[in-house]
């Protein structure tokens, strides 16, 4: 990434030895935040591999080479457990899984720019790109966006894309943080960041890989078979490191559900299983994993995942396209992007049941949107139309 120097922009500098890295966060623990970012592959491998992380400081712009020999960067753990410290990236929800998985908690406390971008009224998911050209009055170059960060050594070119990210993000943070707090929004950007660094949202849980399918079938013996081959699947693609859809495609896990064979020769005619698959060990072990859920009584089988939707009456068309309109138009007032409000399965909820669980009803967004969706659907408030604007009239 190119970026506009300034002579307030420090060099950037590699790090490869413990000792330099120790050095840095020391320094970087006595300001007030410092800006991260992270490298990584996960293309052939389960579980990230961190390659480079990027540290941000008034003072100091550093890239860590996270797989430089003998390094070892317990003091990056350090800094990022720093209560001190407001860690600052943007879209922040990858680089945090890789922070849990390698330090074993999430950098707290945290700041993600698009989710503040999102309640400034920068628009849904708004991108790095038209952060850094509205708030940082620079372009970005995107020739390394695709690199390889795992090969080494690391060139030039690379250790200054990635160092730009840094630099950069320290001018969104401070514009956004300065424009949230004119407009006393910076408590609802922490709202936010208490699910993003809830270490139960990057929990992957084998028991309920299954949901990830969405099978569409109230055929609770079908559900039993579809839950323990994904099961399976999650834990030998953890086990043996590689993306699960490389072990075993969705199709393919679903048909093998479906038709549940008993035997290696059996699973072998299953579409993407190769016969030395079948044969060998991880063949055996769904094979023994679909043989447990056969023998699962009735009373252990999986109920079919809960679609709130489809309990009761079916909800009204009429009465979402009105809660659409009026997210629209709240969003509009508060300058918020809709999507962070609430989202359509949300909406569809609201139509068809009296007060869901659900974030549009807490919170700061029970204040801007929910309590409104309440009264439409109450019959206290209608829509109408004033000039060009959405005009809310209560009843």
């Amino acid at each position: 990434m190119s970026r506009r120097t300034t002579a307030q922009d420090p060099d950037p500098v590699l790090i490869t030895t413990t000792e330099a890295l120790a050095e840095l966060c020391a320094r970087l623990r006595s300001e007030s935040f410092v800006t991260v970012d992270t490298e990584f592959m996960r293309e052939r491998t389960y579980w990230p591999e961190l390659c480079v992380v990027q540290l941000g400081g008034q003072n100091d712009v550093a890239v860590i080479d996270a797989q430089a020999e003998g390094i070892d960067l317990a003091p990056l753990g350090e800094l990022f457990a720093d209560p001190a410290v407001t860690k600052v990236f943007h879209a922040a929800r990858q680089d945090v899984e890789i922070c849990i998985i390698r330090f074993g908690a999430p950098p707290r406390p945290l700041f993600d720019t698009q989710i503040a971008a999102m309640v400034a009224g920068f628009g849904d998911q708004a991108s790095y790109d038209s952060l850094v050209r509205g708030l940082a009055n620079a372009s970005i170059d995107k020739a390394h966006r695709f690199s390889d960060w795992s090969a080494r050594p690391l060139s030039a070119a690379q250790i200054n894309y990635a160092a730009a990210d840094v630099t950069h993000l320290r001018r969104v943070y401070t514009a956004l943080v300065e424009r949230l707090t004119q407009d006393g929004r910076l408590s609802w950007v922490a709202e936010e960041m208490a699910e993003l660094t809830d270490p139960a949202t990057y929990r992957q849980d084998p028991e309920t890989a299954w949901e990830r399918l969405k099978p569409r079938t109230g055929n609770r013996r079908y559900l039993a078979a579809i839950k323990a081959a994904a099961a399976w699947r999650e834990r030998e693609a953890q086990r043996v490191n590689i993306p699960r859809q490389r072990l075993v495609r969705d199709e393919t896990l679903l048909e093998i559900a479906a038709t549940q064979p008993a035997t290696a020769a059996e699973l072998s005619r299953a579409r993407g299983i190769t016969k030395g698959f079948a044969d060998g060990k991880a063949g055996a072990g769904l094979l023994a994993a679909l043989a447990e859920a056969k023998a699962l009584p009735d009373s252990a089988l999986p109920e079919p995942p809960r679609d709130p939707r489809q309990q009761g009456a079916p909800a009204s068309p009429a009465l979402i396209a009105l809660l659409k309109v009026l997210l629209a138009a709240k969003a509009e007032e508060h300058h918020v992007a809709p999507r962070l409000i609430a989202s359509s399965d949300e909406l569809e909820r609201l139509a068809t049941e009296a007060e869901p669980q659900i974030p549009a009803l807490h919170g700061w967004r029970r204040q801007i949107f929910g309590q409104s969706a309440l009264a439409l659907k109450g019959g206290r408030l209608a829509l109408g139309v004033e000039g060009r604007k959405v005009k809310l009239i209560q009843s």
